[in-house]
């Protein structure tokens, strides 16, 4: 399915060309505008790729606009470390939840209305994959902008010794939001935008129960380490993503002993 240039009225995806085991595709940036106006916001400049956010600049000229804001879904450096570069080159500012990431810009709060020339956002706090990971509501469009808490394909690794139990919480909490408000498509930060929402999430629901049934199998049957309960769980990951799957399980160690579904001895 073609990533780059697809998405919706309002939104278009450049996307950076930095593919990769935890980017998949690339990091999907957000040029957003509302219908012959001239303000456009930036969702994820991307990583420190000058021609990638120049090739951004050259999209927002060709529509005849003009970027008034930056938002950074996380604080991730494939998102956000651009954001100095993005604020430099069109003198608008970058908002973002965690300070150290902002550019001349506010912070983000959930339920916040984020307005640029008739363009209305609405933040959605979805911590988990960070602590600092937010959506953007684009209800004009019924688009739901999902950073990397939920991907085009994968799933979302958990950065974070206790991120899980938040990150579970923020895929109800999405289901929700998607029901409410009629959201017809997520355009994630990685990945092809998904056009069955509800599905998608409930799919990532379900991978993340039957993942946490598989760790607590593992453990019940001996495994007394984070690497023994990946050797059971994941026993055919790839060299390169085994990292992840640590830091999965190491999540989801914690999350069940914080539910008292394994016992505190197993080392994540």
């Amino acid at each position: 399915m073609r990533i780059d240039g697809s998405g919706t009225l309002r939104a278009t995806c450049v996307l950076c060309p930095n593919p990769g085991p935890m980017t998949l595709d690339g990091t999907n940036t957000w040029v957003l505008r509302g219908p012959g106006s001239h303000g456009v916001v930036v969702v994820d400049p991307g990583p420190d790729d000058e021609r990638h956010l120049e090739r951004v600049a050259r999209t927002v000229q060709e529509q005849g606009g003009r970027v008034q804001a930056g938002l950074l879904t996380h604080r991730h450096p494939d998102h956000a470390d651009s954001a100095q570069y993005l604020s430099e080159l069109t003198g608008a500012p970058v908002h973002a939840v965690d300070p150290d990431v902002r550019v001349a810009g506010g912070g983000l709060r959930d339920g916040q209305t984020l307005t640029v020339d008739g363009l209305e956002l609405e933040v959605v706090a979805t911590p988990g994959h960070t602590d600092d990971s937010v959506c953007f509501l684009l209800e004009a469009d019924g688009a739901l902008l999902t950073g990397d808490t939920v991907l085009g394909h994968g799933t979302t690794v958990i950065d974070g010794d206790d991120g899980l139990a938040p990150y579970m919480r923020s895929l109800y909490r999405l289901r929700d939001v998607v029901e409410e408000h009629g959201v017809r498509v997520l355009l994630p930060g990685h990945g092809p935008i998904l056009d069955a929402p509800a599905r998608a999430l409930q799919h990532y629901i379900d991978h993340r129960e039957s993942r946490l049934a598989q760790v607590r199998d593992a453990v019940n049957a001996g495994a007394g380490t984070a690497e023994e309960v990946v050797a059971r769980v994941y026993p055919d990951i790839s060299q390169e993503l085994a990292f992840a799957a640590l830091w999965s399980v190491k999540a989801q160690l914690r999350y069940l002993v914080s539910m008292g579904e394994i016992p505190d001895g197993v080392e994540p």
